[in-house]
This record gives structure tokens, sequence and C-alpha cells, in this order.
């Protein structure tokens, strides 16, 4: 099988990049910071961007190029070469199963995006003064009901929507790494960017639209930065456990920690190329959309038009939902709001296919190493799997039970563990001082020393006291939810299911690499 590498430093980049920009950084950000006390959200959120975010991007670079040098590309591969392990290849395994739940339930996502934007294409928001979007929200995402697939015998607009997502996933991937996945990242990103910047923009010189007082765009705009709030402080903030586990969760989600989508992208790097700068500019290229952009566009807007008490867990349906609730009001207040709405729900589902072709390719490149299938046969296998997954979630929309149940398991939990033993195989395993060399092998930067002691003991040490305080927070609470709710075993019977077919394929791959590695040593051993 021929050996794919990324064409240019810029195009890795704007392919991890568009891995980590998307539904994370312009709704899922947005919600949590506004669950959990806005500018206090944002200590814990910083503190795990530097103590959490970087090391374990830059590890994951690390494992990633190292391993494919080597000629392996899938997580379960990855690790199997960096630990010299078997047992860590079934460990690798779950890295596939996370990303290819997420894309179940990514490509639903990205079916709202896609389904408002046509919606501002051919007027059909109702910008009338009987506007509820938080109602048309409700009403499109299908919350009031499970199984609304279809209407009149036809299916049903943003099912339709979701179709065409994921079909446009299965093309980009099967054209590949540098045709598909970075041809369409480096178009995508910088259009996004503009958009939102111009968006921002509008947001700032909102003023006080709904006359209101106490919701302007100066109240909005301290809801975001101020750490302490009227009706919390800055203490009862951060002494909430799950303000932390909040922070470090988004962090994982937004840059695309854990799952193995790092790991397998820079496993296409070549041995010289820069990967701490790389994974530095990913990082905070991330991060700026996210802390600067998102939360001063979406927040504000929240703030202004559905007031200050909608900001909590209580009224959120979801913390991907803030958007589709509060842009609209945004757009309703500006010239051209029925373009710029368009331009905005359109670039915002380019941004969300940028991050789920990254979470379906460990999936299909798991399928080509372990069956030693051609790209065709490994996309088929992995595009039914998801678009399985894809209809379950449509089909279950009633109070997003089972999106949430995925999001939280998967998001929650073994992005933690895969996180983890990540940072364990880099400090531990690899050693920092051999993981140190590598990483920065090519490239102009020097990393400060203190990161070594981050890497080996902090940050692990911070992961495993972060999923402590989840079990101690959580677990009854989610026990009760699986004991009572048919949804939520489904739901979690789904994600076990794709847990043991990645398992099998990765005894398959184990088998493999076994025999061709006996093969190239009996050759070695024939030729001496």
């Amino acid at each position: 099988m021929k050996q794919e590498n990324w064409t240019t430093q810029l195009g890795v980049i704007m392919a991890v990049a568009g891995s980590a920009v998307g539904l994370g950084n312009f709704l899922r950000f947005p919600g949590q910071a506004a669950m959990y006390g806005g500018g206090a959200f944002m200590i814990p959120y910083f503190i795990a961007f530097i103590l959490l975010g970087l090391p374990i991007v830059w590890a994951e670079w690390t494992l990633g190029r190292y391993a494919g040098i080597r000629g392996y590309h899938s997580a379960s591969g990855i690790f199997r070469c960096v630990t010299g392990r078997r047992s860590m290849a079934y460990a690798g395994s779950f890295c596939v199963t996370l990303t290819t739940i997420i894309t179940s339930f990514y490509v639903f996502i990205e079916g709202w995006c896609l389904a408002y934007a046509l919606r501002y294409f051919f007027g059909w928001m109702g910008h009338g003064a009987d506007r509820n979007f938080s109602k048309l929200f409700i009403e499109t995402a299908g919350l009031e009901g499970n199984g609304a697939l279809f209407q009149n015998g036809l299916m049903n607009f943003n099912l339709l929507c979701m179709v065409f997502c994921l079909l446009l996933n299965y093309v980009l991937i099967y054209r590949g790494i540098v045709k598909g996945i970075e041809w369409f990242c480096s178009l995508a990103l910088p259009a996004l960017l503009v958009c939102s910047l111009i968006i921002l923009a509008r947001v700032l010189t909102l003023g006080n639209p709904t006359g209101i007082e106490g919701q302007s765009i100066i109240d909005g705009l301290g809801f975001v930065w101020n750490p302490s709030q009227p009706n919390k402080t800055l203490w009862e903030s951060l002494s909430n456990p799950e303000t932390w586990l909040a922070g470090a969760g988004q962090v994982f989600f937004s840059l695309s920690l854990g799952f193995g989508v790092i790991c397998t992208y820079a496993s296409y790097t070549r041995r010289n190329d820069d990967i701490v700068l790389s994974g530095l500019t990913a990082a905070a290229g991330n991060g700026f959309c996210e802390a600067v952009i998102a939360a001063m566009m979406i927040i504000p807007a929240a703030y202004i038009f559905l007031g200050p008490a909608f900001l909590t867990p209580e009224n959120l349906n979801s913390s991907f939902a803030i958007g589709f609730q509060a842009l609209p009001e945004v757009f309703h207040q500006m010239p051209m709001g029925r373009v710029f709405g368009f331009l905005f729900f359109f670039l915002l589902f380019l941004a969300a296919v940028t991050s789920s072709i990254s979470t379906l390719q460990p999936a299909v490149t798991l399928l080509e190493e372990g069956l030693q299938l051609g790209r065709k046969s490994s996309l088929t296998i992995a595009g039914m799997i998801t678009t399985f997954g894809a209809f379950f979630t449509a089909y279950f929309t009633k109070n997003l039970t089972a999106l949430d149940t995925m999001d939280f398991w998967v998001c929650n939990v073994l992005i933690f563990m895969m996180a983890e033993v990540q940072i364990i195989i880099f400090g531990w395993v690899l050693g920092t001082d051999a993981g140190m060399a590598e990483l920065q092998h090519g490239t102009q930067i020097r990393i400060p020393y203190f990161f070594r002691f981050i890497m080996k003991y902090v940050s692990p040490l911070y992961l495993l006291v972060v999923f402590i305080a989840w079990v101690y927070l959580k677990s009854s609470e989610q026990l009760d939810k699986i004991l009572q709710n048919p949804v939520v075993q489904l739901s979690l019977g789904f994600i076990a299911f794709v847990a043991i077919f990645n398992l099998v394929i990765t005894s398959q791959a184990l088998a493999r690499w076994e025999k061709q590695e006996q093969l190239d040593k009996n050759t070695s051993d024939w030729e001496i």
C-alpha cells in the first residue's frame, strides 16, 4: 500500500486545526462556559489547557510520528509500536471506538447546521414579530419526541441534511489524506474565521437592543470575562468540582485529545517535520477560536436576547444548543442578517465536516491495517457502522437522550482514560528524555525544560484527579439513568458493540503484524 504524507507543513496544521475547530468551539464551549459561571469557567479551562492540553497534544504528535515512520498509522498499531507490548494494541482500539461513536452523533449536529443554513438561504427562519428561535430549535431538532424520522412519508428536513453530511464525509475520506482531508480543511477554515470575525464585530456593536436594564453588550461581556457574577461568587464556582471537570473536558473535546486523531494524523508526517510548531499552532488557533471569538460572539448575544436566567444548567437543553437559539437573534439585528446567518451556519457546517472526517479516519485506518483492505472496502465497513449510529441518534431525539448519553460516556469518560494511557506511554514507557528528543527533532523551537516535569508527573496526576472527581460526582447519577432509561441502555449497548468490533479487528491486525515481522526476521537471518 502506498504511503501517504501531507504535502506541506501548513496542510497538516490546517488538518489538525480542522479536527479541533468546529462545533466544540462555536457551540459546546459557549454552552459549557454559560452553564459553569461565565468568567469563572475560564480559570479551570486555561489551567487545563496548559497542564493537559499542550502536553498531551505534543505527546500525541510524538507517538504518531514515531510509529508512522515505522509503518504504523492506526492507534492500535501506534500504541504497540511505541511500547513493544501486544496488549497495548487492544488499548489503542478504544481510541477508534471513541472516534466512531463521536462521528455517529456529530454528523447529526452537522445536519442542524446545514438545516439552519438552508433555512436562512430560502428565508424560512420566521423573522416576523412572533419569531421564537428557541421554539424553532426544539422543533427542528426533534426534541419533543422520538421516532420523527419521516413526515408525510418523506424524510424530515433535518434528516435529509444529516444524510447529505454522511455522504460528504464518506466522499472526502475516500479521496484520501491529501486530496480529501487536506484540501477541504485548507479551504473551509479560513472562510469560517473571516465570517466569524465579521459577526463578532456586529455583536460587539449591538449596544442594548432590547432596552432591558442589565442586558447590554457590556453586561454580556462582563459575564464572559468577570470571574464573579451577581448571583454566584468566584469561590462558589471554583469550589464546584463539576466546573473543573467541565473545563478539562472542554479542552479534551475541542483539541481532539485522547481520540487518537492527532496520533493518526501525525503518523503521516515526515521525519524532519516540525511537529512542535504544528501542535502549538493548531492548539493555539483552536483556543483563540473558542475562548475569544466564540465566547465573545455567542454568550453576550444569549445574555442580551435570552437573558441571564437562560444561561444556567437548568434552562439549557444541551451545551450544543445555545448557538442555535442565540445567534438567530443577532442576525435578526444585523443589516443583511439573512446573508450572514446563511454564511455562518454554512461555514460552521463546513468546519464540523473538517472535524467529523478526522474522527472517521482512524476507523478506516484500523480496517486498512487490520484486514489489509483497500480504502473503499474499509470506508464501506466504517461507514455502515457510523450510518447506523447517526440514524440511531436521529431516532432517539427526545431530550437528546441518545446524543447526550454517547457524548457523556465518550467525551467525559473514554477520553480521559485514553489520554491517561497516552501521556503515561510518553512519560513512562518511551521516557521523557527519549520522548522530548523525538518531539524536538526537526524543530527550531525549544520547549521549556519544566514541561518534562509536567508531562511525566503533573498531567497524569491531574487526569487521575479529574477522573476520580467524575466517579465521585457522576457515577451514582449515571447508574440511575442506566437502570431507569431504556434509551440510555441502548446507547451504551451501541458503544459496547463498537468496542467489541474494534477489539476483533485489532486481533486480526496483531496476527498480520506478527506474521509480517516474523517474515522480515527470517528474511534478515537468511541474508546474514
